[in-house]
């Protein structure tokens, strides 16, 4: 660009932003030229960038995001994220599979180079400027670099394999500056926090690409091989760029926003579609306020990355929603998100919470207004038995109290106003937006609909292109309701607290009601009381600063029955003890609810559920059963499972039943408290029965930090075995023994470094010992995964004949029946080759492989391409009245699932040449996990 039509482009920006809509602060200047070269995936850019200083401090040194290099290390925050995310692609990625920014140089408008550097967290810049720059002046830079961009395997953005693109925080950005530098990396939490600039893009692509873009397209011209196009963006963020193969996006012009989209539905007609989009961007336009902007970019990869989570994510033949209820719900929130993020300039990995509460409200909104009956199960509501089921009743906004209370209920909910890379990812994703929703709609309740869709109207309008605060979304809240709401920001939003009320009792003195209500968590904030009348609502009052037990006084309107939260806007921690009928003393009492497999609560029925079950074992063969419990969907206190079932190789009953009570204290440190009482009862052997009674109590501890995996936990337990043996086989031990058994555990299990460690305690009248057990993994920079065991067993006292309950190399006999065996006391066969890697840990089975003195033993591996690694075990084993047996094997070990599914094939032991020896297919072992609720535990513990 010459310089005098820079000038003139200059100008023309500086008289945009001096009068173009709404108020904005003053703003940078940007004009980029770059060019995509589809062969090396790179873009090249030069970028003259003129820097506003509107603080009130004079500015040494410039920070710029250059998040497009977070994708370049395995140490950054975005690798360590995904670690945290149980996600090890980006870590194995090669160097050519990778993202990063190249920078050729830096210099001022004198054209003197620039001092720059990489700040600890590599994709933020810091640069040096020449001279100081004093509050109200600006300074021009020209930067020069190149952006290699990654895969959209680790995110939807860089390049995919069918030759499209997702440029999204792709070019370097000014990071704001308020009382200090506000200086945030890449997470993968959709917050880049940049200052508002007017933007020019001149960007060259190849020429069979189609483009979609939130900027304003200004013009595109084709050349041979190529397309230039000019992209302008007045008090933006950064500018996103969609280049696709095939022309995905089409333009909606509605009578109140222009919508450039992505998002289809096969199964609804584009006409349609159009009506929907219409009635979206009315709606948006009626409880928000005019898009200061040309156009509105809606995409479905914006969809991907903020999903409508539940049922909405099954494949589309089962997914139980009308077409065209699913397309306007997948188009609103994707087009709430993109316009506020668009407009509103709040700090978003501080107070995201903000937009959150406004788009999830609206959604609510929404949902009342035009689909007021909408089920939450959809057409599966009407179908029996599934209609039978409190889930099915259920309406679809009641998914946001039900799915915040997830955490709640597990004590992993976090105020709304944690920072958005402390949230756990259930909560981030989940749990905190919906809250932060359902809060204004409990806010509405409370004062007046109206109100609430005023003070959200008139904050988006007066605020929209500035830089704003959630203090400000406070003040337009509060000028706006015509009662004290203090106590939603003091303690819905700034605090955890709980809310829980219950009714003790209700004394009816004729025409009056008076109803004694408690807070059982001393939260103070108001509570909703409805009276009903055959299931109809005649009665709605609110009642405020009840911290403890007060007693109020309503109209007697021949009410049969009081519901606290009746319409359940609160999100309140237990509705079972919502409600008090008034039809007399029995009628009070809840009737029992038996129903299939599992359900949400229901407040007015004592819930048991029952569902198959079976089991397998060697010797009880297949065991189908039936489970009864009052587990539901939602964690609770008390829980009790009976599940018998009936072997059918032993034609008797077998099974298990647990008695379950979890105290929560609280958030970190000492954070729970555990008492148990578990019985079991299967076959060990053929005719032979095992039966264990066994109380426990345990502790548990976590850290501040709630995304962290790391967990202690001090457990005391005391185990009762019964044995009822077959007259025909001898043994050496008692048949009938007691163990007291004290466990303190420690363990952290990330996906790149994971340690675990525990000591272990036993006494029983004939033997004292003490454990240690230690497990390291290391996956290296280089890729190599370092997997290192060391175990440790001292029998302080042992009266014992027999090596029943000595420690093991390989296969421990397992006398507290704490380890899943498909066949405990197989010799040979299949199960036999069954392995559980605990104590000593060897994977050969050797001579001897009992101590009933002292054991020391050390495991390792390390992999030699991807799941296929080399072991070896080390050890010694003591006897008494014999001297310490060195002991060794080694082999491959196929780690198909690490701690899941695991194949292990010996080569070298005290044995000799194994795989040379003759039947080398029964010396091969394996590890495999059947449990489902473990099963789930590996897909769900990214989440919580």
């Amino acid at each position: 660009m010459r310089l005098k039509d820079r000038t003139v482009f200059l100008v023309c920006l500086c008289l945009i932003s001096l009068l173009g809509p709404g108020c904005v602060f003053a703003q940078h200047i940007n004009i980029l030229k770059a060019e995509l070269y589809p062969e090396t995936r790179e873009i090249e850019i030069q970028q003259e960038f003129t820097y506003q200083n509107d603080s009130k401090d004079t500015l040494a040194v410039l920070y710029f995001n250059d998040w497009a290099h977070s994708y370049s290390s395995k140490k950054t925050d975005l690798a360590k994220r995904f670690a945290e995310d149980f996600r090890k692609t980006l870590h194995l990625a090669k160097d050519d599979e990778r993202g990063s920014t190249r920078i050729f140089g830096m210099s001022d408008f004198e054209f003197r180079n620039l001092n720059w550097k990489r700040t600890r967290k590599r994709d933020l810049i810091e640069i040096q400027l020449n001279r100081p720059l004093p509050p109200g002046a600006s300074v021009k830079m020209y930067l020069t670099y190149a952006v290699t961009l990654p895969p959209n395997r680790y995110t939807p953005y860089g390049y995919e394999s069918r030759g499209g693109y997702y440029l999204k925080d792709w070019y370097l950005t000014p990071a704001v500056y308020t009382d200090d530098w506000q200086l945030y990396t890449n997470k993968n939490l959709e917050d880049l926090y940049t200052g508002i600039t007017n933007t020019t893009i001149t960007l060259t692509y190849p020429e069979n690409l189609f483009l979609g873009t939130n900027y304003n397209e200004v013009n595109i011209t084709s050349y041979p091989s190529k397309q230039i196009a000019t992209l302008k963006g007045v008090g933006r963020k950064s500018g996103d760029v969609i280049l696709n193969s095939s022309r995905k996006f089409i333009k909606h012009v509605t009578p109140y926003l222009i919508v450039v989209t992505d998002i289809r539905s096969p199964k609804y007609d584009e006409i349609s579609q159009g009506i929907s989009i219409n009635r979206i961007t009315q709606f948006i336009h009626e409880n928000l306020g005019e898009y200061p902007y040309e156009q509105l970019l809606v995409s479905e990869t914006d969809f991907n990355k903020n999903p409508l989570y539940g049922l909405n994510q099954l494949p589309s033949f089962i997914r139980p929603y009308e077409e065209q209820f699913q397309f306007e719900m997948k188009f609103l929130k994707t087009a709430l998100l993109s316009q506020l993020r668009e407009t509103l300039f709040l700090n978003p990995r501080k107070e995201q919470w903000v937009t959150d509460a406004i788009v999830n409200y609206l959604m609510i909104r929404f949902v009342e207004t035009y689909y007021p009956d909408q089920k939450l199960l959809g057409k599966l509501s009407t179908i029996w038995p599934i209609s039978t089921f409190t889930l099915a009743q259920m309406s679809f906004n009641d998914q946001y109290p039900f799915l915040y209370m997830l955490t709640a209920r597990k004590n992993l909910d976090q105020r709304l106003t944690t920072s958005n890379d402390s949230l756990i990812k259930f909560n981030q994703k989940i749990a905190n937006t919906y809250k932060a929703g359902l809060g204004l709609a409990y806010l509405a309740a409370y004062t007046e609909r109206e109100e609430v869709d005023n003070s959200i109207k008139e904050f988006y309008n007066t605020y929209k292109l500035q830089r704003v605060t959630s203090l400000d979304f406070r003040r337009a809240v509060e000028s706006n309701v015509s009662r004290d709401v203090a106590w939603f920001f003091d303690t819905y939003v700034e605090t955890d607290k709980r809310i829980d009320f219950k009714i003790k009792r209700v004394d009816n003195l004729e025409d009056t009601l008076a109803v004694v209500l408690k807070n059982k968590s001393g939260t103070n904030v108001p509570i909703s009381l409805f009276g009903l009348k055959n299931d109809s609502v005649i009665s709605n009052y609110w009642f405020s600063n009840i911290i403890g037990i007060d007693t109020v006084l309503i109209p007697n309107r021949e009410e049969d029955r009081l519901v606290l939260n009746y319409d359940q806007n609160i999100p309140e921690f237990n509705q079972r003890d919502n409600w008090k009928s008034l039809s007399g003393f029995f009628s009070s009492n809840k009737k029992l609810k038996l129903q299939f497999l599992k359900d949400a609560e229901n407040p007015y029925y004592n819930q048991l559920f029952y569902m198959p079950v079976a089991g397998f074992n060697v010797y009880d063969g297949i065991s189908p059963g039936i489970r009864f419990s009052n587990k539901t969907l939602l964690e609770r206190p008390f829980i009790f499972s009976l599940a018998p079932s009936f072997a059918l190789k032993e034609r008797s009953l077998v099974g298990v039943a647990g008695f379950n009570y979890r105290k929560y204290l609280r958030k970190s440190g000492l954070y729970v408290a555990n008492y148990s009482l578990n019985m079991s009862s299967f076959h060990f052997q053929t005719n032979s029965r095992y039966s264990t009674v066994t109380p426990a109590f345990g502790l548990g501890w976590r850290p501040d930090d709630l995304i962290s995996n790391e967990r202690r936990s001090l457990v005391f337990r005391y185990v009762n075995v019964f044995r009822d043996i077959d007259p025909s086989l001898s043994i050496e031990t008692d048949p009938d023994y007691s163990v007291f058994n004290v466990r303190y555990n420690h363990y952290n299990n990330g996906i790149i470094d994971f340690f675990s460690w525990f000591v272990d305690g036993q006494h029983s009248a004939d033997f004292s010992k003490l454990s240690f057990n230690f497990e390291y993994r290391k996956l290296f920079d280089n890729n190599t995964q370092l997997n290192l065991r060391f175990f440790a067993g001292k029998f302080l006292r042992n009266e014992t004949n027999s090596d029943f309950f000595s420690f093991a190399l390989d296969r421990p006999t397992d006398y507290l029946f704490d380890y899943d065996y498909l066949g405990r006391s197989e010799e040979t066969g299949i199960t036999s080759q069954q392995i559980i890697i605990a104590e000593g840990g060897f994977k050969s089975q050797l001579e001897n492989p009992f101590a009933n003195d002292w054991l020391v033993t050390t495991n390792a591996s390390v992999n030699l391409w991807r799941w296929i690694e080399f072991y070896g075990d080390i050890g010694f084993v003591k006897n008494r009245g014999i001297d310490p047996r060195f002991v060794y094997d080694s082999g491959i070990r196929l780690n198909l699932v690490t701690d899941y599914f695991e194949l292990y094939f010996p080569i070298y032991s005290n044995n000799g040449w194994e795989i040379a020896q003759p039947a080398y297919d029964e010396k091969i072992r394996f590890l495999v996990t059947l449990s489902p609720k473990t099963l789930i535990g590996l897909f769900t513990r990214k989440w919580f």
